[in-house]
């Protein structure tokens, strides 16, 4: 009975977290990427003339074949199929961070709270990641992943731990080498459990021969060891600073180390209940984290070395702001009195605001804390109610950037326009909607900034986005030039109408076709 009471708790709490906060969204983030990608796998004749799909960044990864497998299964859209998967895994990661609580003696309404809490999410300063994401993306799926895989290590159920991590691998490698490094410490920890550990690595090492056999199904020709080129460097300082610690603001590191400063105490409060697993992880992986700044600048701005932009060794920084969520609530949880489960609780829901040092925010921290202290044996139904409060209070995680002018604008170009057929919008700057509408219409954007993230992967990919960017970023809007270029549909919007007919118009955009 009791496991069917986890499973509908985790889906229910899954659920809360997709529909209610922290949310999700679908082409407004990475997806812009992704999506294209697969349509393009699925059908090599769309967007064949989509620069961001020349050399996909999906060859060592099996997000785009699960996908396009559920997509051919069900007959569902790729939105649906990768909607599927990120409930899925946050129902699995949820379950994780209960086994994970409860491994530290907490009730099953303790161990709640605990999730309930890390699953209000937070944004990673500096290293522009989310320990929630709301994409459907490789990491969105892994991370979870990881957790289950955490909380199952911390029963000692070692062989479904593997298969956990394996399966975070598959989906993405960079965010699952630190668990596996963390993993192989235990292995040569003295205990009597390290061969059950060691059994693990048999699901690990099948993962790894699935993602070479199918980087070379997909002709990959990634070179690790190769040097950034001064030119690329810069481009990336340009495009995708966040990857240069240099970059960061003084303030920044400094909150990073602030945050160690608080998940050491709030360890110190909770250690002795502790197995060594859970201190393992709890304490490795944001150590493993807090070093990738120093690790990171030696090896990228220093040693040049091509791969570290691509591993993105900084975003590990995710697991130092979780632990310190996890291990705060949990202090919380066990607290002698009221006003110490407070403190507690107040520094672990903080996080997940907006900006946390804005004086409102630490005032809606310190209030949803004192309600978890004061309500007893309702603390795990605060908890929920947390995912409410939040957005009532003004906590926006995204903008919603679909609008009916633009779905209708894709629906347009899609019905209507040749299948190879390139637009550009052309007053769009730095907006997202270009990465929107690529994907609604399945046709091809001359160049977008999103689009220009990709500097970090693919090689010669940025000298070609930054050829398109120059030619078109605050430039005149002279039809002729944008014909030249390969364009056949400008999109402007309604306030900057030409002198010239429109092709098709809205409420809110002027699309025109080049001569």
């Amino acid at each position: 009975m009791k496991r069917l009471a986890t499973a509908s708790l985790c889906l229910g709490f899954a659920l809360l977290t997709f529909f209610q906060f922290p949310g999700h969204t679908w082409l407004q983030q990475d997806t812009q990427i992704y999506a294209p990608i697969l349509e393009h796998l699925r059908d090599p004749g769309v967007l064949r003339n989509e620069i961001l799909v020349e050399q996909a960044h999906v060859a060592y990864t099996l997000y785009d074949e699960v996908a396009l497998g559920l997509r051919a299964v069900t007959g569902l859209g790729f939105r649906e199929v990768l909607a599927a998967q990120q409930i899925a895994t946050r129902a699995l990661g949820i379950w994780g961070l209960l086994l994970l609580a409860e491994s530290l003696g907490l009730s099953f309404g303790g161990a709640i709270v605990v999730a309930a809490v890390c699953s209000l999410g937070a944004v990673i300063a500096g290293a522009s990641v989310l320990t929630i994401e709301y994409e459907p993306t490789p990491r969105a799926f892994a991370v979870p992943l990881l957790l289950c895989a955490i909380g199952l290590t911390a029963h000692g159920r070692y062989q479904a731990a593997g298969i956990a991590g394996a399966a975070a691998f598959l989906y993405h490698p960079p965010t699952a080498l630190p668990f596996w490094g963390v993993w192989t410490l235990l292995c040569v920890w003295p205990a009597k459990w390290r061969c059950g550990r060691l059994g693990a690595f048999t699901a690990l090492g099948f993962a790894v021969a699935v993602l070479v056999i199918a980087a070379r199904a997909q002709g990959e020709t990634q070179t690790f060891m190769g040097r950034l080129a001064p030119a690329v460097e810069a481009l990336q300082r340009m495009r995708a600073s966040y990857v240069y610690v240099s970059t960061w603001p003084w303030q920044t590191i400094a909150h990073h180390v602030a945050v160690f400063a608080v998940l050491l105490a709030a360890f110190a409060r909770v250690r002795k209940s502790m197995g060594v697993e859970a201190r393992a992880f709890l304490i490795g992986l944001p150590v493993v984290g807090l070093l990738s700044m120093p690790l990171s600048w030696l090896l990228l701005e220093q040693g040049k070395w091509g791969i570290v932009p691509q591993i993105q060794p900084m975003r590990t920084l995710l697991f130092l702001t979780l632990a310190m969520q996890f291990l705060t609530a949990t202090a919380g949880v066990r607290a002698r009195g009221r006003a110490e489960a407070a403190m507690w609780f107040a520094l672990a829901v903080l996080p997940s605001m907006a900006q946390p040092l804005e004086m409102k925010w630490i005032a809606l921290a310190a209030a949803l804390g004192a309600a978890m202290a004061l309500a007893g044996r309702a603390t795990p139904a605060v908890a929920a109610a947390a995912f409410f409060v939040l957005p009532l209070a003004g906590v926006v995680n995204y903008p919603k950037l679909h609008t009916p002018e633009l779905a209708q604008l894709s629906a347009w170009a899609r019905a209507n326009t040749p299948k190879d057929a390139v637009f550009q919008f052309a007053d769009a700057g730095r907006g997202l909607e270009p990465g929107i509408f690529r994907t609604g219409a399945l046709r091809a954007i001359y160049c977008d900034w999103k689009g220009g993230g990709q500097v970090n992967y693919l090689n010669g990919f940025g000298e070609q986005w930054w050829f398109r960017w120059q030619q078109t970023y605050k430039r005149p809007v002279d039809l002729a030039r944008y014909g030249a270029l390969g364009v056949r549909y400008v999109v402007l919007r309604k306030e900057h109408r030409m002198n010239a007919s429109a092709v098709y118009e809205n409420g809110a955009y002027l699309v025109y076709r080049t001569p």
